[in-house]
């Protein structure tokens, strides 16, 4: 079968491996119908780590596909259920695992057996998982859309509502409104009631951003955002900061906040140093929230508003396996809204 290996920096390759056998006790056995890029997948493929790997690795950190077997002792699956497979390879025995908080693994797995990064991702054909990390997509959910839950729409629901807790009747600013997670944290934060000041790179992004339901546009190269925020809110402020994009945004991000505010942070994308006012923190009580990934709770919670219509997936664009370097360079240059999907 084929897989796209990373081999060194900027090094894919589309290979032929075998493929695996059966899927052993606790196990499924799924054909990958879907992968999503992320930036986890550029820096994998520019030759980052965050930890030692061992190369070639498959790429591919976000997908879904269908069970075609079961291992022994593994029930709630049929064959040609579409499923959703969690982003790390996490122990499930630890406190944290068993309670249901996968992405604070106390043995790594979190944030050391990252699939696509760490070890072998889902941009191969077929493979086997744990079966407690593939989520059953609900009625009406399809691979593309299933695809996009770990990552893209589970990552911004753990920020939201498991860390920011976010109400109905707040204001949020969202950056990066035509990023994958950006598109995806606009339609969430709207179908909780909330108001949405988002930011963009281009007018084009920014109908875009209005067109999912997006209140407030900002052009990020047009305008300064921090000072558009303050004139919105009436010099008050938001309640929640949707950060993601680092030094670039972060002290503006402080600024913009209400007395009281919170901001909640999942990346990094132009740097990991950024320089805090601490007056600012402590006088405006300000509090801060790292995020990492999401739990397989947020993964069926999202799902389940897919279902109901409250969000839907934004493709920017569709590509094949082969075709894959031409995303990821995309996606280096952001030069995308919504997301870029593989499809196998």
């Amino acid at each position: 079968m084929q897989a796209l290996q990373i081999h060194g920096e900027r090094d894919l390759r589309l290979c032929d491996i075998d493929p695996p056998e059966g899927p052993a006790a606790g196990e499924v056995q799924v054909r990958i119908r879907a992968v999503a890029l992320n930036h986890i997948d550029v820096w994998g493929w520019r030759g980052m780590a965050f930890a030692k790997r061992k190369l070639p690795v498959i790429a591919g950190a976000e997908a879904a596909g269908e069970i075609v077997a079961t291992g022994e002792g593994v029930t709630g699956f049929r064959t040609g259920d579409v499923v959703a497979l969690y982003g790390a390879l996490t122990c499930g025995s630890c406190p944290s695992c068993i309670s249901g908080r996968d992405n604070f693994c106390e043995t790594g797995g979190s944030v050391g057996n990252i699939y696509g990064f760490h070890i072998d991702g889902f941009c191969q054909e077929i493979m086997n998982i744990p079966a407690r990390l593939a989520v059953r997509a609900p009625e009406g959910v399809d691979a593309t859309a299933a695809a996009l839950a770990s990552i893209t729409f589970g990552t911004p629901e753990h920020m939201l509502f498991d860390n920011a807790k976010l109400q109905s009747g707040e204001t949020v600013l969202v950056h990066a409104g035509g990023s994958g997670i950006g598109s995806a944290a606009i339609q969430l934060c709207k179908s909780a009631g909330a108001t949405v000041i988002t930011t963009v790179g281009s007018d084009e992004k920014g109908e875009k951003a209005s067109a999912l339901g997006a209140d407030h546009v900002i052009n990020y190269r047009k305008q300064s955002f921090e000072s558009q925020v303050r004139r919105l809110t009436r010099k008050q402020g938001v309640d929640v900061v949707f950060e993601h994009v680092g030094p670039d945004t972060w002290a503006g991000s402080l600024f913009a906040m209400k007395r009281g505010g919170r901001l909640v942070t999942c990346g990094s994308t132009t740097g990991i140093q950024a320089k805090t006012n601490l007056f600012t923190l402590f006088q405006q009580q300000l509090r801060l929230f790292g995020s990492f990934g999401c739990t397989l709770e947020n993964m069926r919670a999202v799902m389940a508003k897919m279902a109901a219509g409250d969000v839907s997936p934004v493709i920017d664009s569709t590509l094949l396996l082969a075709d894959i370097e031409t995303g990821l360079a995309r996606l280096e240059s952001r030069d995308v809204f919504g997301k870029i999907l593989v499809t196998l």
